[in-house]
């Protein structure tokens, strides 16, 4: 059984990369970490002016850490920005969008020589081969899902046609040794009892986090996947009993525990230090 991690983002927010003003406050909002965006929320014609100005930004370290996304690889930005921001004593990490192959995980990691790297799965393609691009390089971080393409590629209306797509991912990032993949971004900002929804739903089927778009997300995505004060009382409880007695055991309200139910335990109050 792979680890879990020990430190994990739960809150990644996207700031666009051609709005210095946006991206200050971003750095400003509590986010574990913010992610400017190069790709889907620049203009063509602002492309250079994005990547010039998070260039200067990640010249020193900056307050949180900051990932870039970067543009896919097969148009004409996608290099420049790699070869531009890989060396920026700033960058915590490159994401990297409409990967189809482990051969273009290589083909990034190559150019960016120990920049940790993170990718996007956007087609059923990606998807089926999930395990093999999460295997793909040691620099590689952590996979997750660009749901909107998806949608686009497999036609699908309703929320439930992801779910396999969804549970695909988590399990290669899990055999692969990598974190468990953040969900993708929730596209409507006002309905917050929607996104508490969707994180319940997405915790439920092995996300851990999730990206966002405005900072009101923030919190909202954070009660959804910081345990409550009963889980909390649950895995103390296993792992007083466990201390008691080795081996596997039933506690006096029926529960069994066993190595895997005092490791998620664990889980769960590694996940509470947080609060």
């Amino acid at each position: 059984m792979t680890a879990f991690p020990t430190a994990f983002p739960l809150t990644w927010l996207y700031a666009p990369g051609d709005r210095p003003h946006v991206v200050a406050k971003a750095l400003t909002s509590g986010a574990d970490v913010v992610v400017i965006d190069l790709e889907d929320a620049v203009a063509p014609d602002r492309k250079a002016y994005a990547r010039a100005a998070t260039a200067d930004l990640l010249a020193g370290p900056p307050a949180v850490p900051v990932h870039v996304r970067v543009n896919a690889l097969d148009g004409p930005w996608g290099g420049q920005d790699i070869a531009a921001l890989a060396p920026a004593p700033g960058l915590g990490g490159l994401r990297v969008p409409k990967i189809t192959s482990p051969s273009e995980v290589a083909r990034v990691a190559r150019r960016a020589a120990s920049t940790d790297l993170y990718v996007l799965l956007e087609t059923a393609l990606a998807v089926e081969r999930a395990y093999a691009i999460a295997s793909a390089h040691p620099n590689l971080r952590g996979i997750a899902l660009g749901e909107a393409d998806l949608r686009a590629d497999l036609g699908v209306r309703d929320d439930t046609g992801l779910d396999w797509p969804r549970s695909r991912v988590v399990v290669a990032a899990r055999a692969a040794g990598l974190p468990p993949p953040p969900q993708s971004v929730h596209p409507d900002t006002r309905d917050l009892d929607e996104l508490a929804a969707s994180c319940a739903h997405g915790r439920a089927l092995g996300f851990l986090g999730r990206g966002a778009i405005h900072p009101r997300q923030l919190p909202v995505i954070e009660r959804a996947y910081l345990p409550t004060e009963a889980d909390i009382e649950r895995a103390e409880t296993v792992l007083k009993a466990a201390a008691a007695e080795q081996g596997a055991q039933a506690l006096p309200d029926g529960r069994f525990i066993d190595a895997a139910v005092v490791t998620a335990a664990r889980r769960t109050l590694s996940l509470a230090r947080r609060r």
